[in-house]
């Protein structure tokens, strides 16, 4: 089952099954405001009472069910970036050596890049080695965006961002 939820980083799409949420991802082109389909499922119901909540800074964490699809590798990278904390952030190499081979940095950064669950598994808290914004499947404006709103990164006075 497929629903949307409207956000600040645009119309969001929530899909997922009694099982879990399978995917959660930003849409470029804007939806009009949609009502909940009936007879949604509880996670996908959870998931737009959290991601609402989140948005309007009331909550820092998730907890409905989740069952993205990757292979053991990626689901293996995408538990580790949950273990990021809200308002944190850390390097593709810090993950890579989190996950036992440093090595794999190239292999973390594509299955960070291949997380379905946008925001909730917060692929948007990994950064460069350097603090440099680096990519991300819904566009760097929306990862600046959410760690704006996480409070990982401020805006200095010349406009450039700062870590914190």
């Amino acid at each position: 089952m497929v629903s949307y939820l409207t956000s600040p980083l645009g119309t969001i799409r929530i899909t997922g099954d009694k099982s879990g949420v399978l995917a959660i991802s930003c849409l470029d082109d804007p939806m009009p405001d949609l009502p909940l389909p009936v007879g949604l499922p509880a996670p996908l119901q959870a998931a737009h009472e959290q991601l609402t909540a989140y948005f309007n800074g009331e909550r820092h964490t998730f907890d409905f069910a989740i069952n993205p699809i990757g292979t053991e590798f990626q689901r293996r990278v995408w538990e580790a970036l949950l273990t990021v904390p809200f308002g944190k952030t850390a390097s593709y190499l810090e993950l890579s050596r989190q996950l036992g081979d440093e090595k794999a940095i190239r292999a973390v950064a594509a299955a960070n890049g291949r997380n379905p669950l946008a925001i909730v598994v917060p692929c948007h808290r990994i950064i460069g080695s350097n603090g440099s914004l680096t990519g991300y499947a819904g566009g760097l404006w929306r990862k600046q965006w959410l760690l704006e709103h996480e409070g990982s990164r401020q805006k200095s006075p010349a406009g450039q961002l700062a870590l914190f």
